[in-house]
């Protein structure tokens, strides 16, 4: 005998479904949120030192300082939109 996906819809909890339903439109969202929060704070991390040495006087190539920027921007980005929304 097959069942169809109706009764096994009616078989489950209704929370633990809605929790199935969310996981599946947004898979991994924890993890994810984990990562960018890790690559946001490394390259923040790596831009605040960047700057202190700048500051300190040492020569810090402008490509360098571009790229610990754009990896600021981007993580940051990256966190931002892919925060969960209440709705």
């Amino acid at each position: 005998m097959s069942k169809n996906s109706s009764d096994l819809g009616s078989k489950l909890d209704p929370q633990l479904r809605e929790r199935l339903l969310k996981e599946s439109k947004r898979p991994f969202l924890g993890i994810r949120r984990v990562l960018w929060i890790a690559f946001f704070g490394s390259s923040f991390i790596g831009l605040f030192l960047m700057s202190l040495r700048a500051l300190n006087g040492v020569i810090v190539p402008f490509s360098d300082f571009g790229i610990q920027v754009s990896a600021v921007v981007l993580f940051g980005l990256l966190l931002f939109f892919d925060r969960a929304k209440n709705n």
